[in-house]
């Protein structure tokens, strides 16, 4: 399995899962899927800790979601569940930031929402941890706006967990070593503005945090 550490640096693409929480779907009024929903982020979309996000001029209603990511290690085309987890090499905490109105008039209009979430620097992220210490199915992530906890949410509540989406994603697209799968969101989203400061974690693991301007 590739060392993909600096998965940042390393990936190709970020794949992303919408809707795999109910919760989540509920407080946005969204039908729930019948397979996973999935849309992509560039690797531009990569926020490091410690950096700044500009507020986004083509947006009055900036959101955040705290997702978990998961690292792919090696190679993955067509796999299954069963095997899926072994071509993972960690995870991370990611934000998948949201212009909702953007994506709102985006839905209305069926057309995609790549405008709403592909803009640069729409995905902060934390360090790489190692697979061996984090259990998928069962994390909790944290996310706090100036020290307040807006998310908390755990990975066993999703809809489609972590082996299923990786199976469902590479029947069709292959992920390569350094690639990140965002997970989906729990219920808690919510707008953000510029002077804010949003720190996100998975609790006793990693965090990452970044201020709005």
């Amino acid at each position: 399995m590739s060392r993909v550490i600096d998965f940042v640096k390393q990936g190709t693409k970020l794949v992303c899962v919408g809707r795999n929480y109910a919760k989540h779907i509920a407080e946005l009024g969204n039908e729930t899927p019948k397979e996973p929903l999935l849309f992509l982020k560039p690797t531009t979309s990569y926020l490091e800790s410690g950096g700044k996000v500009e507020y986004p001029t083509i947006t009055k209603d900036f959101h955040f979601e705290v997702e978990l990511g998961v690292v792919v290690g090696s190679k993955m085309t067509k796999v299954s569940a069963e095997n899926a987890l072994s071509h993972v090499a960690g995870y991370t905490v990611a934000v998948d930031l949201t212009c909702r109105d953007v994506q709102e008039q985006a839905k209305e209009k069926r057309i995609p929402w790549t405008l709403s979430k592909a803009f640069d620097k729409s995905c902060p992220v934390g360090p790489f941890v190692d697979a061996k210490k984090i259990d998928p199915q069962n994390t909790e992530l944290v996310l706090k706006v100036n020290g307040e906890v807006k998310q908390q949410g755990n990975t066993k509540d999703m809809i489609y967990n972590v082996p299923k989406l990786l199976e469902y994603i590479t029947a069709n697209i292959t992920l390569l070593p350094g690639d990140v799968v965002l997970t989906g969101t729990p219920d808690g989203v919510g707008p953000i503005v510029v002077g804010d400061e949003v720190l996100a974690e998975i609790p006793g693991v990693c965090q990452t945090s970044f201020t709005v301007v």
